[in-house]
């Protein structure tokens, strides 16, 4: 599903990248412990590469059905405050974010993993999938990732996006012009 523009193309609009919790951001594995707590696994280098893109302007959302008290958790680590859980529709809350954001479908990349997800995917600018997505849903995105849920999917997506906006570089410089200690303590 590419509907006659490059994947580089469609990235160049992206203002806002929504991201599906569970099977998209950690492994799809929720485990429950014996208080009824849970607890689920997020990837490091997903997390630092939404930091960049916030940083650099590109805001990040997270769209779940589930409602899990991990998730707006993780969100706070990682500064990203646009947050629904628990929605009954996501295609509606979509649709609410587009308007309260005053964005496009062009504006949005989402990223999703399975057949709950399709309404969304079908309507952002850029749909992508984990490696280990649904078939019915990697059939049907601009997009796949050559990584698994949890394990650098979010991260490749947001390097994409990232590197089609020219902003790529300027992350990396941030990294190897960062003063040292000893550079700026005075003698």
């Amino acid at each position: 599903m590419s509907e006659g523009r490059s994947i580089t193309d469609q990235a160049r609009h992206i203002k806002l990248v929504l991201f599906d919790v569970d099977g998209v951001l950690t492994d799809g594995i929720v485990q429950i412990h014996a208080d009824g707590t849970e607890s689920k696994n997020f990837g490091i280098r997903d997390g630092i590469a939404m930091v960049w893109a916030q940083r650099v302007g590109i805001a990040i959302g997270f769209l779940s059905a589930r409602l899990s008290p991990t998730t707006p958790h993780r969100a706070a680590q990682l500064g990203v405050t646009l947050v629904y859980h628990g929605v009954q529709s996501k295609l509606a809350t979509y649709e609410q974010i587009l308007l309260d954001r005053g964005l496009e479908d062009r504006d949005v990349a989402y990223m999703g993993d399975d057949v709950v997800d399709l309404a969304v995917l079908a309507r952002a600018g850029l749909s992508a999938a984990p490696a280990d997505a649904a078939d019915e849903v990697r059939a049907r995105v601009h997009w796949v990732s050559t990584a698994t849920a949890g394990r650098g999917a979010a991260r490749e997506l947001i390097e994409l996006v990232l590197k089609a906006q020219n902003l790529w570089e300027g992350v990396i410089s941030a990294y190897l012009n960062e003063p040292s200690i000893a550079r700026t303590t005075p003698s």
